[in-house]
């Protein structure tokens, strides 16, 4: 895939009437009626129509009652939190609290220099690749907003939810500030700005979140497991893509806010999953392991085939090794074991995992927390009743 120069975009947005995302996403059945535009993507992605791209959350919903679901049924104590009915919930939402940072903790002063140094490629696949992200934390938030915070009745759940949808926005935040702050041409600001309607590659992943969000006939549980893939699988190439940067010593301003948010996203990600465990209703294997497929296969072609990671010198072949292995995962963590059986083909996300364990540039990384949020309230009251 060629370079995408400065004439290209401007060729691009001239097509283009630019419309706020935050607008775009608030009526997907108008998302799904734009022009794709001009962008280069092979004809492989181009078999990929918008109804084969949404379709899966169109499926007529298997049977589901509401009602006799603990975390759905309607709950008059939802008002208050005391006393906690779900202590594994609670304590997720008490760490993601306790993870919390804010966009003026990264210092963006030493990412100018290997910004200038990066090929013409590189620039091209890491502002892609921001694009992407800035657009995907609103379509995150949409669906909290819209379908998970009213559906839930559980007071500890809302909590979490409610906390998400706060860091979302650091997260949306932080990536506009990058993209403000490497791309100084307004034109190809504002190409990567609008990006689901610039770029056919982020518009087809966008797609398939918005069919799970405004879908009618997808039950909750079902729901559940297509957004734990958008926030498991969609983002977890192009995670590693910006860690292979770290590994090479590059931009430390963006990995530290990568590392910062993908270990958010992780730890979203392990909540859907307890959400799911605590269901009565679950969706089939064969449903679960077709909705995963389905993003693994989108993701795939995304970092494949319409952005491929060769930009910046990755091989294509290993990190569509690296989704499946992370698909596995997943699929493990909702109980339904490996299907892939694919290793992990990148050992540098072993050291530099979603729990944040290493520290390249020598300087906090994305594994602190908020002292004391996560402790026992007893563990720091004065008494008088230790044995001595």
């Amino acid at each position: 895939m060629a370079f995408v120069g400065k004439e290209n975009i401007a060729e691009n947005m001239e097509k283009f009437s630019l419309k706020s995302p935050r607008k775009i996403l608030t009526d997907a059945n108008n998302l799904r009626k734009m022009s794709i535009g001009n962008e280069d993507v092979s004809a492989k992605n181009q078999d990929t129509t918008e109804e084969q791209v949404t379709k899966l959350a169109s499926k007529p919903a298997t049977p589901f009652d509401p009602s006799i679901e603990p975390l759905l049924k309607e709950n008059p104590r939802r008002f208050v939190i005391m006393p906690i009915e779900y202590p594994d919930i609670w304590q997720m939402y008490k760490k993601a609290e306790a993870s919390f940072w804010t966009v003026e903790e990264v210092d963006l002063s030493k990412d100018l220099d290997d910004w200038a140094r990066l090929t013409d490629n590189e620039r091209h696949f890491v502002s892609h690749v921001l694009a992407f992200f800035a657009a995907s934390d609103g379509i995150v938030n949409e669906n909290l907003v819209e379908r998970f915070s009213q559906e839930v009745q559980v007071t500890e759940a809302r909590c979490f939810y409610g906390f998400q949808i706060a860091m979302e926005n650091v997260h949306s935040e932080m990536y506009s500030i990058l993209i403000d702050t490497y791309i100084k041409d307004g034109k190809q600001r504002d190409y990567l700005f609008n990006a689901i309607e610039t770029m056919p590659a982020v518009k087809r992943k966008a797609d398939w979140a918005l069919a799970w969000i405004s879908s009618k006939s997808a039950n909750f549980g079902e729901r559940i497991i297509a957004f734990a893939a958008v926030e498991g699988i969609f983002f977890s190439g192009s995670f590693a893509s910006i860690f292979w940067l770290k590994k090479r010593g590059l931009m430390p301003g963006l990995t530290f806010s990568n590392e910062l948010i993908s270990r958010d996203e992780g730890l979203h990600c392990d909540f859907a999953c307890l959400m799911f465990q605590h269901l009565i209703q679950k969706p089939s294997r064969e449903r679960i392991i077709e909705i995963i497929s389905e993003a693994v296969k989108i993701e795939q072609e995304f970092l494949t085939d319409a952005l491929p990671v060769n930009l910046i010198g990755m091989n294509c072949s290993l990190m569509s090794d690296y989704i499946e292995f992370v698909a596995d995962r997943l699929l493990v963590e909702l109980s339904v074991g490996k299907i892939y059986n694919t290793p992990n083909p990148f050992s540098f996300m072993e050291l530099i995992s979603l729990d944040g364990k290493t520290n390249f540039f020598e300087k906090k990384v994305g594994e602190y927390q908020k002292w004391g949020v996560t402790a026992n309230r007893m563990d720091h009251v004065f008494t008088l009743d230790a044995d001595f």
